[in-house]
């Protein structure tokens, strides 16, 4: 029974995870346009790491780690569109 009761709290811990990671970054979404590009270089590279992408800059290894987990930097639909546009102002604010 103890065993049952884990699965499902850790379970319940990752279903709310889950569901606040979009809540949370679209609230930072709404905010790129006051960022600094290293702010925004880090909102990037967090989508990144958290998708497990092997870092190969020394930079980005010291504030990620390497990385390299499933699924391997590979992004959800979600994801790819919130790097685009953070990619978008970069590129406005000369990053």
């Amino acid at each position: 029974m103890r065993g049952l009761v884990k699965v499902l709290a850790i379970g319940a811990i990752a279903a709310v995870v889950q569901m606040s990671a979009p809540v949370a970054t679209t609230a930072v979404a709404q905010g790129y346009s006051n960022m600094t590009c290293g702010q925004l270089w880090y909102a990037r590279n967090r989508i990144y790491a958290d998708a497990g992408f092997c870092f190969k800059t020394a930079r980005a290894r010291r504030t990620f780690g390497a990385g390299y987990f499933p699924p391997y930097g590979r992004l959800s639909g979600w994801a790819r569109e919130e790097v685009n546009r953070i990619q978008a102002w970069e590129a406005r604010n000369g990053c």
